[in-house]
């Protein structure tokens, strides 16, 4: 079975409360995640944190540190 991924950008009312509508018929059973927004303050930090590590995994590195 295929999954699909549904992205919203909702704001939390009173109580906690989300309200959505997604386009799934009644009776479909559904997983939700909650994650907060980042704060815009640290977004360049949170995304070097996440970003690709490829940059150094390349011989020429290891081969200069190795021997360093």
């Amino acid at each position: 079975m295929q999954k699909m991924a549904f992205k919203y950008d909702l704001e939390v009312k009173e109580e906690g409360k989300v309200e959505l509508r997604v386009p799934l018929p009644p009776g479909v059973h559904v997983t939700v995640f909650v994650i907060r927004e980042a704060d815009e303050r640290f977004e360049d930090l949170t995304s070097a944190a996440q970003s690709t590590l490829d940059f150094w995994d390349n011989p020429l590195d290891d081969e200069d540190w190795n021997n360093a």
